[in-house]
Protein backbone atom coordinates (compact mmCIF):
# COMPACT_ATOMS: atom_id res chain seq x y z
CA UNK A 1 0.00 0.00 0.00
CA UNK A 2 1.24 3.49 -0.83
CA UNK A 3 1.32 6.42 1.59
CA UNK A 4 -1.64 7.91 -0.31
CA UNK A 5 -3.60 4.67 0.03
CA UNK A 6 -2.83 4.46 3.73
CA UNK A 7 -3.93 8.06 4.27
CA UNK A 8 -7.22 7.42 2.49
CA UNK A 9 -7.85 4.38 4.65
CA UNK A 10 -7.07 6.30 7.85
CA UNK A 11 -9.43 9.11 6.86
CA UNK A 12 -12.19 6.56 6.28
CA UNK A 13 -11.61 5.17 9.76
CA UNK A 14 -11.56 8.66 11.31
CA UNK A 15 -14.88 9.42 9.62
CA UNK A 16 -16.46 6.19 10.87
CA UNK A 17 -15.19 6.71 14.43
CA UNK A 18 -16.49 10.29 14.53
CA UNK A 19 -19.89 9.27 13.23
CA UNK A 20 -20.27 6.66 15.97
CA UNK A 21 -20.62 9.50 18.49
CA UNK A 22 -22.37 11.96 16.20
CA UNK A 23 -19.30 14.13 15.64
CA UNK A 24 -18.40 15.86 12.40
CA UNK A 25 -15.40 14.06 10.86
CA UNK A 26 -13.70 17.39 10.15
CA UNK A 27 -13.62 18.06 13.90
CA UNK A 28 -10.70 15.60 14.01
CA UNK A 29 -7.35 16.47 12.49
CA UNK A 30 -4.79 13.88 11.50
CA UNK A 31 -1.22 14.51 12.61
CA UNK A 32 1.05 12.36 10.45
CA UNK A 33 3.93 11.31 12.69
CA UNK A 34 6.97 11.60 10.46
CA UNK A 35 9.73 10.92 12.98
CA UNK A 36 12.59 8.83 11.53
CA UNK A 37 11.03 9.32 8.08
CA UNK A 38 12.86 11.11 5.27
CA UNK A 39 11.61 14.39 3.86
CA UNK A 40 10.58 12.48 0.72
CA UNK A 41 7.92 10.62 2.71
CA UNK A 42 6.58 13.91 4.07
CA UNK A 43 6.43 15.30 0.53
CA UNK A 44 4.59 12.18 -0.69
CA UNK A 45 2.05 12.54 2.11
CA UNK A 46 1.63 16.25 1.37
CA UNK A 47 0.99 15.48 -2.28
CA UNK A 48 -1.74 13.09 -1.11
CA UNK A 49 -3.40 15.91 0.83
CA UNK A 50 -1.80 15.65 4.29
CA UNK A 51 -0.78 19.02 5.74
CA UNK A 52 -0.03 18.43 9.45
CA UNK A 53 3.09 16.53 10.51
CA UNK A 54 4.35 15.64 13.98
CA UNK A 55 8.01 15.31 14.92
CA UNK A 56 9.45 13.95 18.16
CA UNK A 57 13.04 15.06 17.85
CA UNK A 58 14.24 18.59 17.15
CA UNK A 59 17.42 17.32 15.50
CA UNK A 60 15.23 15.54 12.93
CA UNK A 61 12.76 18.37 12.53
CA UNK A 62 15.23 21.17 11.84
CA UNK A 63 16.58 19.78 8.54
CA UNK A 64 13.05 18.99 7.35
CA UNK A 65 12.06 22.64 7.82
CA UNK A 66 14.14 23.37 4.73
CA UNK A 67 14.00 19.98 2.97
CA UNK A 68 10.20 20.07 2.70
CA UNK A 69 9.38 22.98 0.36
CA UNK A 70 5.64 22.85 0.94
CA UNK A 71 3.37 24.85 3.32
CA UNK A 72 2.96 22.17 5.97
CA UNK A 73 2.12 22.68 9.64
CA UNK A 74 4.80 21.20 11.86
CA UNK A 75 3.81 20.00 15.33
CA UNK A 76 6.27 19.05 18.06
CA UNK A 77 4.85 15.96 19.76
CA UNK A 78 7.82 14.56 21.68
CA UNK A 79 9.56 15.53 24.91
CA UNK A 80 11.11 18.95 24.36
CA UNK A 81 14.25 20.18 26.08
CA UNK A 82 14.29 23.89 26.87
CA UNK A 83 17.69 24.35 25.21
CA UNK A 84 16.26 23.13 21.88
CA UNK A 85 13.40 25.64 21.73
CA UNK A 86 15.51 28.31 20.02
CA UNK A 87 15.94 26.11 16.95
CA UNK A 88 12.21 25.99 16.21
CA UNK A 89 11.03 29.42 17.35
CA UNK A 90 8.34 30.74 15.05
CA UNK A 91 8.54 27.69 12.78
CA UNK A 92 6.07 25.26 14.33
CA UNK A 93 2.29 25.57 14.50
CA UNK A 94 1.76 23.72 17.79
CA UNK A 95 3.79 22.17 20.62
CA UNK A 96 1.89 19.23 22.15
CA UNK A 97 4.31 18.37 24.93
CA UNK A 98 4.61 21.22 27.43
CA UNK A 99 4.80 19.64 30.88
CA UNK A 100 6.64 22.17 33.06
CA UNK A 101 6.70 25.91 33.58
CA UNK A 102 10.41 26.26 32.78
CA UNK A 103 9.75 24.97 29.25
CA UNK A 104 6.75 27.26 28.80
CA UNK A 105 8.86 30.21 29.95
CA UNK A 106 11.56 29.44 27.38
CA UNK A 107 8.95 29.10 24.62
CA UNK A 108 7.53 32.45 25.75
CA UNK A 109 10.99 34.01 25.62
CA UNK A 110 11.90 32.67 22.18
CA UNK A 111 8.56 33.50 20.55
CA UNK A 112 8.63 36.86 22.31
CA UNK A 113 11.83 37.86 20.52
CA UNK A 114 9.86 37.39 17.28
CA UNK A 115 6.80 39.23 18.55
CA UNK A 116 4.72 36.09 18.07
CA UNK A 117 2.56 33.78 20.17
CA UNK A 118 3.12 30.01 20.31
CA UNK A 119 0.13 27.68 20.64
CA UNK A 120 0.83 24.90 23.13
CA UNK A 121 -0.87 21.88 24.65
CA UNK A 122 -0.25 20.76 28.21
CA UNK A 123 0.94 17.16 28.30
CA UNK A 124 -0.66 15.21 31.13
CA UNK A 125 0.64 11.84 32.30
CA UNK A 126 -2.77 10.35 33.06
CA UNK A 127 -1.43 6.83 33.65
CA UNK A 128 1.35 7.93 36.00
CA UNK A 129 3.88 5.76 34.18
CA UNK A 130 7.44 6.64 35.16
CA UNK A 131 8.57 6.27 31.53
CA UNK A 132 6.09 8.87 30.26
CA UNK A 133 6.57 12.63 30.21
CA UNK A 134 3.81 14.92 31.36
CA UNK A 135 2.57 16.79 34.38
CA UNK A 136 0.28 15.02 36.80
CA UNK A 137 -3.48 15.35 36.65
CA UNK A 138 -3.32 17.13 40.01
CA UNK A 139 -0.69 19.66 38.88
CA UNK A 140 -2.08 20.33 35.40
CA UNK A 141 -4.43 23.10 36.50
CA UNK A 142 -1.67 24.91 38.39
CA UNK A 143 0.61 24.70 35.35
CA UNK A 144 -2.12 26.05 33.08
CA UNK A 145 -2.66 29.02 35.41
CA UNK A 146 1.09 29.71 35.32
CA UNK A 147 1.21 29.48 31.52
CA UNK A 148 -1.77 31.80 31.19
CA UNK A 149 0.39 34.62 32.57
CA UNK A 150 2.92 34.30 29.72
CA UNK A 151 2.09 36.77 26.91
CA UNK A 152 3.73 34.81 24.08
CA UNK A 153 2.21 31.42 24.93
CA UNK A 154 -1.38 30.35 24.32
CA UNK A 155 -2.71 27.19 25.97
CA UNK A 156 -5.15 25.67 23.48
CA UNK A 157 -5.71 22.20 24.93
CA UNK A 158 -4.29 19.01 26.43
CA UNK A 159 -2.31 15.98 25.27
CA UNK A 160 -1.75 12.52 26.70
CA UNK A 161 -0.18 9.16 25.86
CA UNK A 162 -1.86 6.14 27.44
CA UNK A 163 0.02 2.94 28.25
CA UNK A 164 0.33 0.47 25.39
CA UNK A 165 -2.50 -2.05 25.38
CA UNK A 166 -3.22 -4.90 22.98
CA UNK A 167 -6.90 -3.98 23.31
CA UNK A 168 -7.61 -0.33 22.36
CA UNK A 169 -10.65 -0.34 24.65
CA UNK A 170 -8.28 -0.53 27.60
CA UNK A 171 -7.08 2.99 26.76
CA UNK A 172 -10.58 4.46 26.88
CA UNK A 173 -10.50 5.43 30.60
CA UNK A 174 -7.27 7.37 30.00
CA UNK A 175 -8.83 9.31 27.12
CA UNK A 176 -12.02 9.93 29.09
CA UNK A 177 -10.00 11.27 32.02
CA UNK A 178 -8.24 13.78 29.76
CA UNK A 179 -11.58 14.93 28.36
CA UNK A 180 -12.96 15.44 31.86
CA UNK A 181 -9.84 17.38 32.83
CA UNK A 182 -10.37 19.65 29.83
CA UNK A 183 -13.94 20.23 31.00
CA UNK A 184 -12.64 21.15 34.46
CA UNK A 185 -10.20 23.65 32.92
CA UNK A 186 -12.98 25.15 30.82
CA UNK A 187 -15.10 25.60 33.94
CA UNK A 188 -12.27 27.61 35.52
CA UNK A 189 -12.67 30.23 32.74
CA UNK A 190 -8.98 31.14 32.78
CA UNK A 191 -8.31 34.24 30.70
CA UNK A 192 -6.46 33.41 27.48
CA UNK A 193 -6.84 29.65 27.89
CA UNK A 194 -8.99 27.51 25.58
CA UNK A 195 -9.59 23.79 25.55
CA UNK A 196 -10.08 23.56 21.79
CA UNK A 197 -7.72 20.61 21.29
CA UNK A 198 -7.39 17.14 22.77
CA UNK A 199 -4.33 15.40 21.32
CA UNK A 200 -4.75 11.70 22.03
CA UNK A 201 -4.82 8.47 20.11
CA UNK A 202 -2.22 6.79 17.90
CA UNK A 203 -2.21 4.06 15.26
CA UNK A 204 -3.46 1.35 17.63
CA UNK A 205 -6.19 3.22 19.49
CA UNK A 206 -7.17 6.39 17.64
CA UNK A 207 -10.76 5.32 16.99
CA UNK A 208 -11.44 4.97 20.71
CA UNK A 209 -9.72 8.33 21.31
CA UNK A 210 -12.01 9.99 18.74
CA UNK A 211 -15.05 8.52 20.45
CA UNK A 212 -13.81 10.11 23.68
CA UNK A 213 -13.31 13.54 22.13
CA UNK A 214 -9.89 13.64 20.44
CA UNK A 215 -9.44 16.54 18.01
CA UNK A 216 -5.87 15.59 17.06
CA UNK A 217 -4.80 11.98 16.45
CA UNK A 218 -1.09 11.23 16.06
CA UNK A 219 -0.58 8.43 13.53
CA UNK A 220 2.70 7.24 12.06
CA UNK A 221 2.98 3.49 11.50
CA UNK A 222 -0.45 3.15 9.88
CA UNK A 223 0.55 5.81 7.33
CA UNK A 224 4.24 5.25 6.72
CA UNK A 225 4.60 1.58 7.68
CA UNK A 226 6.88 -0.02 10.24
CA UNK A 227 10.12 1.80 10.95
Amino acid sequence: MSIADNLARIHDRITAAAQVTGREPDSVRLVAVSKTRPAADVISAFQAGQTVFGENYIQELVPKLTEVPHPVDWHVIGHLQSNKVKYIAGQVALIHSVDRISLAEEINRQWGTLGKVCDILIQVNISGEATKSGTTTEDALRLIHQCARLPHVSVTGLMTMPPFFDDPEAARPCFATLRRLAETVTDEAIAGVAMNELSMGMSGDFEVAIQEGATLVRIGTAIFGER
